[in-house]
């Protein structure tokens, strides 16, 4: 019986339920209660006893720790919240540049007490802050338990529970040494210099992100690709690094297990301190080491066991982590490749010849035992992912299963290649270079693979569509009768063939929700900013692309037509220049095609201006400067844009277009101010509108009485996201509230569609 497998999962679960369920208040009483009812397992008989007393004990000790866990770091932190002063901290890493100055992990160290681990932002770029350095800045700190305005847990899942904000200069002192705790950020940093110097400017970054896990570098376009195609996990120091060192050395090895054991664990724990002993690559490295610990202690090889083992240890160190969406994917991960790439490896090997002959044969034999080992490792690890990849990021990756067994071998060579070159790099700069160029091959091969699969229709799906919500409902089901099916002979093809005929079934729903009606308008989520997508009779256009949100505008709008399975926007308008409305453009245009782009014919010497046209003009865009009112057909719908009606400035000088499809009516104002508002109802002939979006994300200065008095709008979309400016207005809620409307917003809601049907 697994009694280290009950106990411990028990203790997981209630983690879990700790972190996203319980009130902290209840822990301690929850925990005591689930103590009192482990004796009630007393009355079991047998192996059941034993599993319903571990199992309770195990919920009573994860509630109970979690609860002491909080009290004991948490008061600390809470007891210096909110207070303002000189702080003394010790920088534990190297600085970021923020849009704002800089960041940089420190400890905090209080008069009495432990030292606290700290986020601090400084008004400068920092670049000569180091590892182990002293800091003595005037400083406001709060509770690091809010992101954007909204509550969550990301910083406590990285043991941070401050977030300092200096004010003024920082004092700097330098130790005569660093300390001993810094040297792997100053081993991680050495590797990035060497692969700079080793590396060409177009394979360097994708190189340092696959050894250190720093994808800063990298382009976002890049880095959008290999999301698309299931790929941005490769570039997450994690478990999958920890495996090609694992695997690879086993290879070398051969049946020698224990010899084996001993050197990767050794091996893992010094690739996690020469890559900074980031937390994701030490808890692959303690996963891994796990399951090496059975020959050397020998015993039999638990899986079960060792997962629940490593999970418990870690939520041991810090409960909070439970939240850290990199430690819920690489557990799925390995649980899945645990459970399934095994016998899927299996069947698929039974495929092949049994006993080749001659060398071509037997090397045909190696390549298709490769290719069917990255084939049931990449299934394998996806089974469970996928439903978090759902949850969290609102999408699901189709083609990854094919752009992993594509690409998987290049990653290794890269990853292998690239540490290989790295390290050769700090001592012998003319061997790294040698051993850079076939690396750089690899990478090649990835850059061009991924990008040519990700603009493929339908690579990545949104799962905000409900059809796709079901489908995955139903390729679990699939999957769990599968599994449970006690028959000689199991049909997997049956489940794989259903599975399929109901994706295409749900994307051809999907679309035709969003292209069906005579007009789809989708406020689309990109923080603070704007950008409206509008779909009819088959014809797309898109009003402004632009936001301060996760990702880049462009990447949104990108990604919605695509899930569409479209590549082309017949038409894209921006109202005016700003980066809120206009700063993705450059990203888009580099995803996808455009047909006709429509600019207000201001600003001429707008950088942003400057930028998008001459990109327009690169990628052969006809592009179309507006000075007075415009009419242009978009399938079955009809948009009138409205020429720049105020001056003075991008807000006021910006264009507005009305949607009309039969009697649906949608109205986008861009950021004009209530002055202009009342131009564009004197001269604009404005009807009665069923959506209106509204103006300059909910200012108070905007979105007038006078504008909703002649317009009456039914609904109004307000597109904001975490912003300084108190956006939306109270004043302009009531407003809307007054005239009846519906009110959404996409920071509440996330992406808002309206569909007018024929």
């Amino acid at each position: 019986m697994r009694k280290l497998a009950w106990f411990a999962g028990a203790f997981s679960a209630a983690v879990f339920l700790a972190v996203y369920l319980l009130p902290e208040g209840l822990l301690l009483p929850a925990g005591a209660v689930c103590a009192l009812v482990s004796l009630l397992g007393l009355l079991l008989q047998g192996d059941n006893r034993l599993r319903a007393l571990l199992a309770c004990l195990g919920l009573a000790a994860g509630l109970m720790w979690t609860g002491t866990y909080g009290q004991l770091t948490h008061a600390p932190a809470q007891a210096l919240a909110g207070t303002e002063g000189t702080i003394s901290a010790t920088a534990a890493d190297w600085p970021r540049e923020t849009a704002y100055g800089s960041s940089v992990l420190v400890y905090l160290r209080p008069e009495e007490g432990l030292p606290i681990s700290t986020r601090l932002y400084l008004d400068d770029p920092s670049p000569g802050l180091r590892p182990g350095d002293r800091l003595t800045v005037p400083a406001e700190l709060r509770l690091a338990d809010t992101i954007a305005g909204e509550h969550t847990d990301y910083y406590y899942a990285k043991g941070i529970l401050l977030v300092a904000y200096g004010e003024g200069e920082a004092e700097v002192s330098r130790p005569v040494r660093p300390p001993w705790w810094t040297w792997p950020a100053y081993a991680a940093r050495a590797l990035e210099d060497s692969v700079a110097r080793a590396f060409p400017g177009w394979a360097a970054p994708l190189i340092t992100a696959l050894i250190t896990g720093e994808d800063a570098g990298m382009d976002g376009g890049e880095y959008a690709a290999l999301r698309r195609t299931g790929l941005s996990h490769v570039i997450s120091v994690s478990g999958l690094h920890v495996s090609f060192l694992a695997g690879c050395l086993a290879a070398l090895l051969g049946a020698w297990r224990r010899r084996t054991a001993v050197i990767s664990i050794a091996l893992m724990f010094f690739f996690a301190a020469a890559v900074g002993n980031t937390p994701a690559v030490l808890r692959a490295a303690f996963m891994q080491s796990m399951l090496l610990l059975a020959p050397l202690v020998g015993r039999e090889d638990d899986r079960a066991t060792s997962l629940f083992t490593i999970l418990m240890l870690l939520l041991a160190a810090n409960p909070y982590a439970a939240a850290s969406v990199s430690l819920q994917l690489s557990f799925a991960a390995v649980a899945g490749i645990y459970l399934f790439t095994g016998p899927l490896n299996d069947r698929l090997r039974a495929l092949l010849p049994s006993e080749p002959k001659g060398f071509w044969p037997r090397l045909g034999r190696l390549a298709g035992e490769f290719v069917f080992a990255s084939l049931s490792t990449t299934l394998g690890a996806i089974v469970f992912t996928t439903p978090l990849t759902a949850v969290y990021f609102h999408s699901v990756s189709l083609i990854a299963p094919l752009a992993n067994l594509l690409t998987l071998w290049a990653f290794s060579l890269a990853f292998l290649g690239g540490l290989a070159a790295a390290l050769a790099g700090l001592a012998l700069p003319a061997l790294a270079g040698v051993l850079a160029w076939p690396v750089s091959l690899a990478v090649w091969f990835v850059q061009n693979v991924t990008a040519a699969l990700a603009r493929l229709p339908f690579a990545s799906v949104s799962t905000q569509s409900v059809y796709l919500r079901l489908w995955l409902l139903l390729v679990y089901g699939l999957l769990l009768l599968y599994l449970l099916w006690r028959g000689e002979k199991k049909r997997p093809l049956v489940p794989v063939g259903l599975g399929s005929a109901a994706l295409c079934g749900a994307l051809v729903l999907s679309a035709a929700a969003r292209t069906g009606g005579a007009l789809t308008v989708s406020v689309l989520d990109v923080g603070q900013g704007l950008s409206v997508a509008l779909t009819s009779g088959g014809r797309t256009a898109l009003v402004d692309c632009g936001g301060t949100g996760s990702d880049d505008p462009g990447d949104v709008a990108a990604d919605y037509f695509q899930d569409l399975g479209l590549r082309r926007i017949d038409l894209v308008v921006l109202t005016h220049y700003h980066e809120d409305h206009a700063g993705g453009v450059p990203e888009l245009l580099n995803r996808l095609d455009v047909g006709l782009l429509i600019l207000p014919d201001v600003e001429e010497d707008d950088p942003l201006r400057a930028e998008i046209t001459a990109l327009a003009a690169e990628r052969g865009v006809e592009t179309l400067f507006v000075s007075e009112n415009t009419g242009v057909e978009l399938g079955e719908a009809a948009l009138t844009i409205y020429g720049p009606l105020g001056t003075g400035g991008g807000n006021e000088e910006g264009l507005s277009i009305l949607c009309t499809a039969g009697e649906f009516d949608a109205l986008i104002t861009g950021d004009m101010n209530s002055a202009v508002e009342h131009r564009l109802v004197k001269y604009g002939n404005l009807p009665d509108i069923e959506l209106l979006v509204a103006g300059h994300h909910g200012s108070k200065y905007s979105t007038s009485e006078e504008l909703l008095l002649e317009t009456r709008p039914e609904t109004a979309v307000i597109s904001t996201g975490y912003n300084t400016y108190g956006h939306p207005a109270p004043e302009t809620l009531e407003r809307l509230a007054a005239a009846g409307c519906d009110i959404y917003r996409t920071d509440w809601s996330g992406t808002v569609t309206v569909t007018a049907q024929p």
